[in-house]
């Protein structure tokens, strides 16, 4: 498993390193403003594209970073669903155009990633609850809120990224403006934003709820050992 984690990492890594080279030559000759040709891509968008490239070649670190400094044993398998996510959000999503081409593509990755974030929440209390200095019983409730909350403020936080992006860098990850460059208003310029939230609750629920079952259901075993 591990040297199928280090495979995956290398190739996704590769594909975005290569994707900033490509969206720096294509910058230079791309339309300015808006185009009215399908999938054409204008100077925002490989803005965009650099952009995500370069925050996925940063963040695709944070599996190792975060066991090497807190000694947190992140597993495999979730390693590399991470990197699949960054490969598929990224990669797909931006390079690829997936975002455009591919009906409900962003939805699906923010259910996905929802999902990711609650898992990786509960694993965060359970490295804490396992700590020699920590004497405090974590019950399942309390467990399964904090997994919601971390998941939720996540992806408040990457809406806040959104924003702020299509803000300074005149991009258009909020989708607030169409693939034909045309600016929407009032409810439908809201429209990405809060169905990427509603999705995000929807995936966290469903995650921490089957999390919390399981906490019980391991609760009682114990109680019956005891």
């Amino acid at each position: 498993m591990d040297k199928r984690k280090n495979l995956i990492f290398i190739i996704v890594f590769c594909l975005l390193a290569v994707s900033v080279v490509y969206a720096i030559i294509m910058l230079m000759d791309a339309p300015s403003g808006t185009s009215n040709k399908e999938y054409e891509l204008v100077k925002s968008d490989y803005v965009l594209m650099i952009l995500q490239c370069v925050v996925g070649m940063i963040v695709i670190f944070i599996p190792y970073r975060v066991e090497k400094r807190y000694g947190i044993d992140i597993p495999d398998l979730m390693e590399i669903i991470y990197f699949i996510f960054l490969f598929c959000a990224i990669y797909l999503g931006e390079v690829q155009n997936f975002y455009y081409k591919i009906p409900f593509w962003d939805m699906i990755l923010h259910g996905f990633s929802a999902g990711m974030l609650s898992a990786l929440g509960f694993l965060i209390v359970d490295f804490i609850s396992r700590s020699k200095r920590n004497e405090v019983h974590l019950s399942p409730f309390f467990i399964s809120l904090f997994s919601f909350c971390f998941a939720t403020t996540c992806g408040v936080l990457w809406e806040v990224y959104e924003y702020l992006a299509d803000h300074i860098l005149q991009t258009n990850m909020q989708k607030f403006m169409t693939a034909e460059g045309t600016i929407l208003s009032g409810h439908e310029a809201l429209g990405d934003t809060m169905q990427d939230i509603m999705v995000n609750l929807a995936g966290t629920l469903v995650v921490v709820a089957i999390g919390y079952l399981h906490l019980k259901r391991q609760e009682k075993i114990k109680s019956r050992l005891m």
